[in-house]
């Protein structure tokens, strides 16, 4: 089997659990450069990801702004003071809870993800898992505007 078709086949897998751990959805903006990801992944509600694009949420999204500044992990409700737009709020309001963003990756190539589920907060093990799952995707997808058109293809429509 080629290389990029067990490197796309490797992110679906990945993909699928974090499907599976994240029941009202994740996000995952791999290699962001300047403010446009590479390959956007998610899997929130469509009524959610609708009303933050009707509302122009990302460029005032506490999360997304946390991880264009900063890497590793951060948990929504810690930004609450920095949210003068009521981001979270209307995500709690969609069903979004125990939301959390991890990034990785240089300013220039960052990835953002974001993660959230109905039941118990997430487990310092789960945030280790779904990190690493992150870390492997970034790995994967680096130089993905190098990849044929077949792949990329292939890629962004996994979401």
């Amino acid at each position: 089997m080629p290389e990029n078709t067990l490197k796309v086949n490797k992110v679906a897998g990945l993909y699928k659990q974090l499907h599976a751990i994240c029941d009202t959805g994740f996000a995952l903006a791999a290699h962001i450069r300047y403010t446009r990801p590479s390959l956007l992944f998610q899997t929130y509600a469509r009524k959610w990801s609708e009303h933050y694009s009707e509302k122009g949420y990302m460029l005032s999204d506490p999360v997304v702004l946390w991880g264009f500044t900063h890497t590793g992990r951060v948990i929504w409700d810690s930004l609450a003071d920095q949210d003068p737009e009521g981001v979270l709020v209307a995500a709690r309001a969609h069903g979004l809870f125990n939301g959390w963003t991890y990034a990785v990756g240089p300013a220039t190539s960052r990835t953002i993800s974001g993660f959230t589920r109905s039941g118990a907060p997430f487990s310092d093990a789960e945030f280790a898992a779904i990190e690493a799952m992150v870390d492997e995707v970034h790995d994967l997808t680096e130089g993905f505007d190098q990849f044929d058109a077949k792949t990329q293809d292939a890629m962004r429509a996994l979401g």
